[in-house]
């Protein structure tokens, strides 16, 4: 847990100094935080100009709340807060899907953009990735868009989802085996066929 803090010490001297009245440092949490809070609020809700006015929400909320710095990340922080809010603004503008407080039952789709395998791999190889990735359970591709394009550690991820640290790490690897045997299939598939 020390690295994970060592890590967000610049996020978190922002933090302090927002919380003492400096907009500056508040714009500055703004603007490196707004593509990753639309990016995963995106999962959420295709909504962008919902998307838009929850993250200002979120600020502005910040601004008047001045809450002493995260535990763990600002980032992981942020994020939480953000699918928070838009699960509390779904739920209000009556979406049926949205019947917890998790993510269960919200749809969370992996695309193209999202998930970067590397410049070598051919086009193939990425569309059978996005296709085993979106047969996971929603939990399960919420967790590899966190790990894999957010980069968090599984102590922000047990923290944005609300599970223990055990339960991240035993739910990626449920995630990343249920893919192998996903592409193990398809492959096996392919092979039968050609």
């Amino acid at each position: 847990m020390d690295n994970v803090k060592m890590k967000h010490q610049p996020d978190i001297h922002y933090w302090q100094t927002f919380i003492q009245g400096d907009r500056d440092a508040l714009g500055w949490l703004f603007r490196k935080y707004y593509p990753d809070l639309f990016r995963y609020g995106y999962k959420i809700c295709q909504n962008p100009a919902m998307l838009e006015d929850c993250i200002q929400e979120l600020f502005i909320e910040l601004w008047q709340s001045k809450n002493p710095p995260p535990g763990i990340s600002v980032k992981a922080y942020l994020l939480k807060a953000m699918k928070y809010k838009l699960l509390k603004l779904l739920r209000k503008k009556g979406n049926t899907q949205l019947q917890s407080d998790s993510m269960e039952n919200a749809v969370f789709e992996i695309s193209h953009e999202d998930f970067v395998i590397g410049v070598q791999e051919s086009e193939e190889k990425r569309a059978r990735l996005v296709q085993a990735l979106n047969l996971l359970t929603t939990r399960q591709k919420e967790i590899v868009y966190l790990k894999f394009y957010q980069n968090l550690g599984y102590e922000e991820i047990s923290e944005i989802m609300n599970i223990n640290y055990q339960a991240a790490r035993n739910l990626l690897y449920q995630a990343v085996k249920a893919m192998k045997k996903i592409l193990i299939r398809h492959y096996s598939l392919l092979t039968i066929l050609l």
